[in-house]
């Protein structure tokens, strides 16, 4: 079984769109995702509903939860408006409509699943929050103390925004990076695609993909999305 990874989409619809065409490529089904479906990119309506459409699981991510929180609360939302730091929230809490905010809310903390007699674990941030990071350093004793009482053959997250995939106390640690938002110096959106074979362990690697950044930033501006223009997408324009 080959299974797509995806995580941090973060309202680029573009984005999303080739994600999926690259995974579809690969052979890769089912997809699970990781959360950050929202929040920072023009699309919102557009991610969740391709989402619902296509039947993928996923996580809630931090920034999701907030929207949703922002999206129920008229007061909150009126003082996030002229916020510098909230505004991106309101606008997307203010954007979406009532079913997708009613989809976003439902999504659960937790995934676990059993996919070809391998237990998945899917977190957005890890198994302690939605805040909490994982990155390429972990160490042994630190993925432990995350983990608890978990013990997955697979740990999938996001949050970071950094991809990468390693080994450690017999888990596979995948963080799959962002599909719309990459902070890595590398324009491209990742995800990651996971094999899990018959027999022997399960690996997983980091795929980039390039698609339409002139597009998603056209939408950021005349679509009037407040927030600075996402320094690595700006220099996916230029390469």
């Amino acid at each position: 079984m080959r299974v797509a990874l995806l995580s941090d989409i973060h309202a680029s619809f573009p984005a999303l769109c080739a994600a999926l065409d690259h995974a579809r490529a690969e052979g890769a089904d089912p997809i699970l995702c990781a959360g950050d479906l929202v929040g920072g990119g023009p699309h919102p309506n557009e991610v969740v509903r391709l989402l619902i459409e296509r039947r993928i699981e996923t996580v809630a991510g931090n920034v999701d939860r907030k929207v949703c929180a922002m999206a129920a609360d008229p007061k909150k939302l009126r003082r996030a408006r002229g916020h510098k730091k909230r505004a991106p929230l309101a606008w997307t809490a203010q954007t979406l409509g009532r079913a997708e905010v009613a989809w976003l809310a439902a999504l659960p903390k937790v995934l676990r699943l059993s996919l070809s007699g391998t237990e998945v674990l899917v977190v957005h941030g890890s198994p302690l929050s939605d805040t909490d990071y994982i990155f390429p350093s972990i160490t042994e004793p630190a993925l432990l103390g995350k983990l608890g009482v978990e013990r997955p053959a697979v740990l999938v997250c996001g949050h970071s925004h950094i991809p990468f995939s390693k080994t450690l106390t017999g888990v596979l640690v995948v963080n799959c990076g962002s599909v719309g938002r990459p902070i890595d110096g590398d324009p491209r959106g990742s995800y990651a695609l996971l094999d899990l074979p018959e027999s022997g362990p399960a690996r997983a690697k980091i795929m980039r993909f390039s698609y339409p950044v002139e597009s998603v930033l056209s939408d950021i501006k005349s679509r009037k999305v407040p927030g600075a223009m996402p320094g690595d997408l700006a220099r996916g324009v230029r390469r």
